[in-house]
């Protein structure tokens, strides 16, 4: 890894502990992109939007980028061609001999164009953080996102840390987050790249249950060279019926002689086990002899099971319906679902390993976790971990977290029930506070009391849950603009970052490209900065970039502190940018990028907007000030030695009104500790 190892880093003033790193943040996601994109590339951070390629009627979808209905054995003949030419795909994109690629997914557009999601290995190893995109036309290589840009090159396959030292480790830090398992499920050895400098490693998966009662899969991955612990996710994501919540709706059941089953046939085969308190295994298929499931309290056993079947069944239909998603792996295949587990176990989650959704009974085994949109969420981190594969930690995390949230929400509108409505609160039906609040709010996030409104440098370090409120924060905006209205009946009051106000472009359309960065840009290491290029191509291929729908993109993501507005938000603006490279060397002097403002009277707004694209690789050294043209510094970061991420992305906004506006404004940075390089790429003043 570049920057989160134990070396000792010597500061101008101070000097940094060695302590290790909570987090291991990545590099900025390798992105080239061409047609729309290599535009995107060019004005992604400008926010410029300029020489749009041919687009269709303003406001509606172009049909060549809407992803293909494909069947199953499309779907698998697609996959069946890209597995038989990986070899020759690895020798075009310039990989390595000993690399090799292994098809994890495919989504076909309309136009023909396919983006073929791979994951990589090295001399057999799994590359973890290895995985990329590739879109390819006519059998021609269009675009290439990569997880990690770093040359995939380790010095040597054989560890100097042993099997057990790297287990040994693993189980304590499995112990530190409740869990009481002796013992690892598996070690193996692996390539780490996805965080800086390749590795050899080893990936270690403990198991049991956690304090809470959650079954526990922490992923830990040690350096098997200097036994540093590099990295860590827990891999348990968490997350006619009579039903709790739902009211009375129509189930999709089986029928077998005289007995039925919450068995969905028109849905991949979906299943709904009770597990009457137990914590393993599936459970005992729901069965009885009539097909009336449930009464609506918890007293009946089959209520719960009726609101997990109905959900499973509504996140299905959306997903078809919307996407023309075929089941979480997009292969016609359902999951199934497990309620009553535990006892008084107040979550739900999602697990990989059982291809199942598991909810609790919630406290006092009074409030089952089985509302909409937490099936909605919980089956949504099945999308993710199919599609993205975003790792469950850090910045990456939080998006999969807001992911589930926003597709979570999709479910909840596209299923129009009287009795749970369509809103932006997530978990409001299931009282999981013990005082009727919703478990997170989506257009203020912070008023939790926990979740991040906006980004800011080492929101990445909060638990993914929090940090995922910048995407949700995003989505609303983007969905329904900023400021008060009402929405169902719910009162909403969206506040942005810059101040400055978002104007929303339905949720219709934000679903639509969220869900085509999520299959088509995002990689296991997409951070806030990616996710913004992502939905900007996505926006951009789906409505053209100079379309109300791209300036939106950029607008929302820019009231949430990541990136720049597109133009002055209010329609108004002006902004001005250098664009000129300049090297921050480690442990220096300060340097400067400047900018001349003209033609302007007056003083400079007390909302300034500066907007810095800097790239570093552990930004916490960085102590970042805007000179106005008197000479006068303000503050727009400041040295952190605990700030182990890379790269600065952010626009900061500056009462600058004693400035005057016209005159050459410097934005100066400074690298205060030593081992880390930089470099300003692109910085911008937006007058609003």
């Amino acid at each position: 890894m570049s920057s989160s190892s134990s070396r000792r880093r010597t500061s101008h003033t101070a000097q940094r502990p060695t302590a290790q790193h909570p987090t291991a943040h990545r590099r900025t996601a390798a992105v080239a992109l061409a047609g729309v994109a290599a535009l995107i590339a060019a004005a992604v951070q400008s926010g410029a939007a300029s020489a749009a390629p041919a687009k269709p009627q303003a406001g509606t979808v172009n049909p060549a980028h809407v992803a293909a209905r494909l069947t199953p054995s499309q779907r698998v003949e697609l996959i069946r061609h890209a597995d038989a030419t990986r070899a020759a795909t690895a020798r075009s994109l310039g990989l390595g001999a000993q690399e090799k690629l292994v098809v994890k997914d495919i989504v076909k557009d309309a136009d023909g164009t396919l983006h073929t999601r791979y994951e990589r290995t090295y001399a057999g190893l799994p590359v973890l953080g290895g995985d990329l995109v590739v879109d390819t036309r006519s059998g021609k290589t269009m675009d290439v996102i990569k997880a990690t840009g770093a040359t995939l090159k380790v010095a040597g396959l054989t560890p100097a840390v042993s099997k057990a030292a790297a287990e040994k480790q693993a189980v304590q830090r499995a112990k530190a987050r409740g869990g009481k398992k002796p013992a690892a499920d598996s070690v193996r050895k692996v390539i780490w790249a996805a965080s800086g400098k390749p590795v050899l490693a080893y990936e270690t998966v403990v198991g049991g249950l956690q304090d809470d009662g959650t079954p526990n899969q922490l992923h830990v991955i040690t350096d098997a060279t200097t036994g540093k612990k590099l990295y860590e996710y827990q891999g348990i994501e968490t997350g006619v019926g009579n039903t709790q919540y739902s009211g009375q709706v129509n189930l999709t059941t089986t029928q077998s002689g005289s007995s039925y089953t919450l068995t969905d046939g028109a849905r991949g085969g979906h299943k709904t086990y009770n597990l009457d308190h137990g914590t393993d295994g599936t459970g005992t298929l729901f069965s009885q002899s009539n097909d009336t499931w449930g009464d609506g309290t918890t007293s009946n056993a089959a209520t719960a099971g009726a609101d997990a079947h109905y959900g499973a069944q509504e996140t299905w239909d959306f997903y078809k319906d919307t996407f023309g998603r075929s089941g979480i792996r997009n292969d016609g295949v359902g999951a199934y679902s497990r309620v009553h587990y535990g006892s008084s176990y107040v979550n739900a989650f999602w697990d990989d390993g059982c291809f199942c959704m598991t909810y609790g009974d919630g406290s006092n085994d009074q409030d089952p976790l089985t509302s909409l949109d937490v099936a909605g969420h919980e089956m949504s981190h099945g999308v993710t971990s199919n599609t993205a594969g975003l790792n469950y930690s850090d910045e990456s995390g939080g998006l999969n977290e807001a992911t589930s949230d926003i597709m979570g929400t999709g479910v909840e509108f596209y299923a129009n029930n009287s009795k749970d409505v369509g809103d932006y609160l997530i978990g409001e039906m299931i009282n999981i506070n013990g005082d009727g609040t919703p478990l997170r709010y989506m257009d203020k996030p912070s008023k939790d009391g926990n979740s991040a409104d906006s980004w800011y440098s080492g929101v990445g370090n909060l638990d993914v849950h929090y940090s995922s409120g910048v995407a949700n924060h995003f989505f609303y905006l983007l969905s329904e603009g900023s400021g008060a209205k009402t929405i169902n009946g719910v009162s909403y009051d969206s506040p942005t970052a810059d101040g400055l106000p978002v104007t929303g472009i339905g949720r219709d359309k934000a679903l639509q490209i969220w869900y085509r960065a999520l299959t088509t840009k995002f990689t296991s290491t997409t951070n806030y900065a990616d996710a913004r290029t992502g939905t900007l191509a996505a926006a951009g291929e789906l409505y053209g970039t100079s379309s109300a729908e791209y300036n939106a993109v950029q607008d929302a993501w820019a009231g949430v502190a990541v990136g720049a507005r597109s133009g002055g938000g209010t329609g108004g603006g002006s902004t001005y940018e250098s664009n000129t490279q300049v090297a921050i060397p480690d442990n220096g002097p300060a340097v400067t990028s400047a900018i001349t403002v003209s033609g302007r009277s007056g003083n400079a707004p007390s909302n300034l907007q500066v907007s810095v694209d800097i790239t570093h690789t552990w930004r916490g050294d960085l102590v970042i000030d805007l000179v106005g043209p008197s000479g006068k510094a303000y503050r727009l970061k400041n040295f952190s030695s605990s700030d182990s991420a890379h790269d600065v992305k952010q626009t900061y906004t500056v009462n600058a009104a004693a400035q005057p506006a016209n005159g050459t404004w410097k934005l100066r940075v400074q690298d205060q500790a030593t081992y880390d390089t930089g470099t300003i790429n692109d910085w911008k003043l937006t007058f609003p």
